[in-house]
């Protein structure tokens, strides 16, 4: 049986949607005694999360009309008490069929099948998922909680270790009547590194713009992150983007950008972006990770050379190419091939696992001596 643990969390940002708290302590509690328990079985399931998961007499409608819609697909009883917000249904989930009654000897394991569909999802190719499929890959995306790379603060800050802090110490000296009853250290503390996304939005990555689009959009309503279009233009979305609604961020997205599925001119634009946007301090010390498969018209020398310079401002570049995941993938684009000795590393972003993949190589960006 695949993963359970993706369906049942899932199940938890459902829960909170519908207005229940669903602390993590509370979601660790739940996982703790799903491990005791016959997963097969929904009604052992129903009443270990209600026991975990719910605070108050207020959570118990709620927290069944989610259960019903999450694990079964089957809308609430007329009569009940409606949530204050309507749970996203998982499409995949909802598809399975799961008896709430438990009658019958050998019901099969649909929660087991709700997972694994949805692990195989995530290892599909994007450009290759039916309709159902990418409203369901949607919601995974919703789900996302990327965090920032950190890199050192100036400011010191009170710590167990580190250098002394003369300050505080004498203060506390003061405190206690000028005895020397304890030392206090500080360091220096971690701020957030700022991201930048570069998504080339041409028709050879059309496939993939739209999901790419939603990754930038999860990326940038958590850490400090700016958000560009390449294509025949360079485009700064990062404000449409920070919009709470991902259909409303999207769709304003769409609107600011003039060149979708157009050509694609990436030395132009990347020199743009660096004239305009990187060199005064966007790309400074920043991980930059830039989206597109490498198909050139402009002059490739033009493009190696902005991206030499692009190595020389940012902490960090990564490069990814939906088409890198496929088998049997060479990096002969002619993009590619003066870009890629100017980068840490070339991922795939083809799919919903190695966009995941990218979020940590991101989080732990390390610059190359």
């Amino acid at each position: 049986m695949a993963d359970p643990v993706p369906g049942l969390v899932g199940f938890t940002a459902v829960l909170r949607a519908a207005g229940l708290a669903c602390e993590p302590e509370r979601v660790q509690a739940y996982l703790n005694a799903v491990e005791h328990i016959d997963i097969a079985e929904p009604d052992q399931l129903y009443w270990a999360g209600r026991l975990t998961l719910c605070g108050e007499p207020d959570d118990l409608p709620r927290y069944h009309e989610a259960f019903q819609a999450w694990f079964t697909g089957r809308p609430p009883k007329p009569g009940r008490p409606q949530a204050q917000a309507k749970p996203k249904t998982s499409v995949i989930a909802a598809m399975v069929p799961v008896p709430m009654s438990g009658e019958g000897g050998d019901q099969p394991d649909e929660l087991g099948v709700a997972a694994s569909d949805t692990e195989v999802l995530r290892q599909r190719d994007i450009s290759d998922l039916s309709p159902a499929e990418r409203a369901h890959l949607r919601e995974l995306m919703d789900l996302l909680k990327p965090e920032p790379p950190m890199r050192a603060a100036l400011r010191r800050r009170p710590n167990r270790r580190g250098e002394l802090d003369p300050r505080r110490t004498v203060r506390i000296m003061r405190e206690a009547g000028g005895e020397p009853v304890r030392l206090a250290y500080r360091r220096k503390g971690k701020r957030p590194r700022r991201v930048v996304l570069l998504v080339d939005v041409s028709g050879s990555m059309s496939p993939y713009a739209d999901a790419l689009l939603r990754f930038a959009h999860a990326v940038a309503r958590r850490t400090p992150a700016e958000v560009f279009t390449l294509g025949t233009r360079l485009t700064r979305v990062s404000r449409q983007l920070r919009q709470r609604d991902p259909e409303v961020a999207l769709a304003a997205a769409s609107r600011a950008v003039p060149d979708f599925a157009g050509g694609t001119r990436l030395g132009d634009t990347l020199r743009l972006f660096l004239d305009r946007w990187g060199q005064r301090g966007v790309a400074r010390q920043a991980v930059v990770v830039l989206f597109s498969d490498g198909w050139e018209r402009g002059d490739p020398g033009l493009l190696g050379e902005q991206m030499a310079r692009l190595r020389r401002l940012a902490h960090a570049v990564f490069w990814v190419n939906p088409h890198a995941g496929r088998a049997g993938y060479q990096p002969v684009q002619s993009g590619i091939v003066v870009a890629q000795r100017h980068v840490e590393k070339l991922l795939a972003g083809h799919s919903m696992q190695t966009l995941e993949e990218l979020l940590v190589e991101v989080r732990r960006a390390r610059r190359a001596r």
